[in-house]
């Protein structure tokens, strides 16, 4: 993929010069354009060979257009926060509304090359990497990102005597570092490693364009082509104004596949046995919570349900249990206009808790394939892409040690009902019954096909949904404790198992 680079490219003074003017003047239209268009954004990639021209070209594509507009993240080592957060947490914060643009200096590309290089990882979890690459970007571009990756290229000769010119005049010998020259060294190994990494994770949606690097000029005028064309070619395609998307009608759930069927909803239990539970589990969480090896871990709780199901009031029993300092309560409605702006888990990505702490979701990323399906927010390419984008997302906080566990809390349509009533005559519950609530009934049936779907397609082995039988509220509020709690035992145990404890010991 590299064989044209390493050729000699040249581009005159004189004629870079009567071009750049032009091309400069393009660009800031461009961007202005994309910023009242404000249909998408752009996101750049930097990538390639150390002493290519990589930071040269993000300063002069800086210098080109508008820098308020334009945001620049270099990605060096990960940071503490950073560290303790997924790996692609940083990214996903750092990406472009619509109408800006972004410029990445080394991404997720980056990481798994340098470990392949020298040995910390295998082909097959390299290999396991690029499949994750290639998710994610795919997701980036049908959440309608414009994704330019431009990789800056230099042959072993070329990239020394870069490497001595610059270490050789004092002006720029800051520079070189130690470790440009270390991966001199490994030149070969990068490029036997980079040849068919580029080659899988090129397509035709977001393909890598190789810059050669040698001559300043011709960098330049490619990558300043390049975005310019990309950039007019999705502004001048007028899309067809979409009309509102209709919601099909949805089949009822066939035998088998109706789960929630299968629940017994009312399950009783008296007020006395209740309040014995209720200090079990709290007081079985609280102590999890304070063990040193929580330390190393991170929950996630996703509390989805029927209206009315009594989601608020499990997350309530939970959090009784806890420092008030551990946790964050996210409560997740229809998205803002700065969510809006960003592809669809943005703003779930950037509420992931710190090491030692605990996130509640009530409601959460499932709104795609539940409210927005059925009611015709997305379109049904939009949420039939979910369900993978959503796996995709689980896992990447599972490997990350996130304990991750995920209610639905099911109420029969006639228990419903009663609550409904009795919100509208109690003062202080009024504000949780809204005109929305009983519209959302008249659809039930259509609401129960989607939620079996849904868990059908999005409950796996490392991270299955606990459905909740919540007629009785006692009982599901037991239930959500007692699962959550148990998990992070479990997840505690995998961390170190303390030395001399017998398994049920506790129970």
């Amino acid at each position: 993929m590299f064989e044209s680079a390493d050729l000699p490219h040249r581009v005159a003074k004189a004629a870079y010069r009567r071009e750049e003017a032009s091309l400069r003047a393009s660009l800031l239209d461009a961007q202005y354009d994309l910023f009242v268009d404000g249909r998408f954004p752009v996101l750049i990639l930097i990538a390639g060979v150390e002493g290519a021209g990589k930071g040269e070209t993000v300063n002069l594509l800086n210098e080109w257009m508008d820098p308020r507009h334009i945001r620049t993240t270099a990605f060096g080592a990960p940071s503490d926060e950073e560290i303790e957060r997924p790996a692609l947490w940083r990214f996903w914060r750092a990406l472009p509304p619509k109408g800006r643009i972004g410029i990445f200096f080394g991404a997720w590309h980056t990481q798994p090359i340098v470990q392949r290089v020298m040995g910390q990882i295998d082909d097959g979890a390299f290999a396991r990497s690029i499949g994750e690459i290639q998710r994610l970007e795919r997701m980036l571009c049908d959440e309608g990102v414009l994704l330019l990756k431009y990789w800056f290229h230099l042959s072993k000769a070329q990239q020394r005597k870069r490497l001595e010119a610059l270490e050789k005049d004092p002006a720029t010998r800051w520079r070189v570092t130690d470790i440009d020259w270390a991966y001199f060294k490994r030149y070969d190994r990068f490029v036997e490693v980079c040849d068919p990494f580029l080659r899988q994770t090129s397509t035709a949606d977001a393909p890598w364009i190789v810059v050669p690097g040698a001559d300043p000029q011709h960098r330049a005028l490619t990558v300043g082509r390049h975005l310019l064309a990309a950039m007019r070619e999705r502004l001048d395609h007028k899309a067809a104004k979409a009309a509102a998307v209709k919601a099909p009608p949805l089949p009822a759930p066939g035998d088998g596949v109706n789960m929630l069927s299968a629940l017994e909803l009312d399950q009783p239990m008296s007020r006395a046995a209740y309040q014995r539970s209720l200090e079990k589990w709290q007081g079985r969480l609280n102590l999890a919570a304070r063990d040193p090896r929580f330390k190393s871990l991170s929950v996630v709780a996703v509390f989805e349900g029927n209206d009315g199901a009594g989601k608020g009031g499990a997350i309530r029993r939970v959090t009784g249990a806890l420092d008030a300092r551990s946790y964050d309560s996210i409560p997740v409605a229809a998205p803002t206009e700065e969510e809006r702006a960003q592809p669809y888990l943005w703003r779930f990505w950037r509420q992931l808790p710190r090491r030692g702490r605990f996130a509640f979701f009530d409601r959460s990323w499932y709104g795609r394939v539940l409210v927005e399906r059925i009611e015709g927010f997305c379109t049904e390419a939009d949420w039939m892409r979910a369900y993978g984008e959503i796996n995709d997302f689980e896992i990447a906080l599972v490997r990350h040690r996130v304990v991750l566990v995920k209610f639905w809390l099911a109420i029969s349509k006639d228990e419903q009902f009663r609550r409904f009533k009795q919100r509208e005559k109690v003062a202080f519950k009024r504000f949780k019954i809204t005109d929305q609530d009983w519209r959302n009934r008249e659809r039930w049936d259509d609401y129960t096909t989607a939620v079996c779907q849904m868990v059908d397609r999005t409950s796996t082995a490392t991270t299955p949904w606990t459905l909740v039988e919540a007629n009785d509220k006692y009982h599901a509020r037991i239930k959500v404790l007692k699962t959550l709690c148990e998990a992070v035992e479990q997840a505690l145990e995998d961390v170190h198992p303390k030395r001399g404890r017998k398994k049920g010991k506790r129970d």
